[in-house]
């Protein structure tokens, strides 16, 4: 059975360089490191570490442990400071990335039904690529995404995905432009916009971007992407000012924009759907039933979000 202090003399050899400096880094003696790095590479097989006069370095196969090895001490550690922190709160702490557009809707109302359930969130915000890639490094124990028709998202083996809600996509266009008004337009007329200056998000390959690249690309045509911002007050400035025209989805159009006309798409590509990511393992250091109270405080906000907009 491994002993976390074989892994913390691995770590420290690796940042010293030596298994002395291991000892002094650790406050062990030079013999304890030995030992215990011993019997890990008794327990591995093989060796783990080249040793010189010079020092010590991890072999490819030391390498490779090290990246487990990293994960299971940040974990531990986690699991230590989560656990103290609850004994003084009463609340364990979960690691919740979001959308900006789904943090401002939901989020308030998630924190207050997760509080009340003994959860408090530490929140990353971020647009949709960086969340997938803190859920592919075990940095998040859930989060909330969006992905749209035909686009998978790049999740690791294990990241379980649960669909929430479905986002319809509006063409925002100036209050006079000639497509203002109208009560929805096909694809057809929507890619005779080629022409037009396109605001996009900052991020690259955000899914709801590429569901308009991807049509006019079908079409034989090339978008003009003009301008590129996550913010969306920004956004709806530059298209009342019609400077730009773009995409905005039903959850983050919270009240009609001065200068701005919603048109939706008869076509059920521009939908993009929410989901609920998380890792399939159980985290230890939060209780069992942590990610059923998120899917539900998640899915209750949907629905009094939902209710308000009847």
């Amino acid at each position: 059975m491994i002993d976390l202090r074989q892994l913390e003399a691995l770590r420290a050899v690796d940042a010293a360089g030596s298994v002395a400096g291991a000892a002094r880094a650790l406050s062990w003696s030079q013999p304890t490191v030995d030992y215990h790095l011993a019997n890990l590479e008794r327990l591995v097989g093989a060796p783990l570490l080249s040793r010189t006069s010079r020092g010590s370095t991890l072999t490819p196969l030391g390498g490779f442990v090290l990246e487990r090895v990293l994960e299971i001490l940040a974990l531990s550690e986690r699991a230590l400071e989560d656990a103290r922190s609850y004994a003084v709160s009463g609340h364990a702490r979960l690691r919740f990335g979001t959308f900006p557009t789904a943090a401002a809707r939901l989020l308030p109302d998630v924190v207050h039904a997760l509080g009340d359930r003994g959860l408090s969130l530490d929140v990353t915000l971020a647009e949709v690529a960086p969340l997938v890639a803190h859920l592919n490094q075990s940095e998040l124990d859930a989060a909330l995404l969006y992905s749209v028709p035909g686009y998978e998202l790049p999740l690791r083996q294990g990241v379980e995905t649960i669909e929430l809600w479905q986002d319809p996509l509006y063409l925002a266009l100036p209050d006079q432009h000639r497509l203002a008004g109208r009560d929805a337009i096909d694809r057809t007329e929507l890619v005779s916009l080629a022409d037009e200056r396109w605001l996009l998000g900052a991020t690259r390959q955000d899914p709801m971007d590429t569901v308009i690249v991807d049509a006019f690309a079908e079409a034989g045509r090339t978008i003009d992407v003009s301008m590129r911002t996550d913010d969306f007050s920004v956004m709806l400035g530059m298209i009342a000012a019609g400077m730009v025209i773009g995409l905005v989805s039903r959850l983050a159009r919270e009240s009609e924009a001065p200068g701005v006309s919603l048109v939706p798409i008869d076509d059920p590509v521009f939908t993009r759907t929410l989901l609920l990511a998380t890792p399939r393992e159980a985290n230890p250091r939060l209780p069992p039933t942590a990610m059923r109270h998120v899917t539900d405080a998640v899915q209750e906000a949907l629905g009094r979000l939902a209710a308000s907009e009847r």
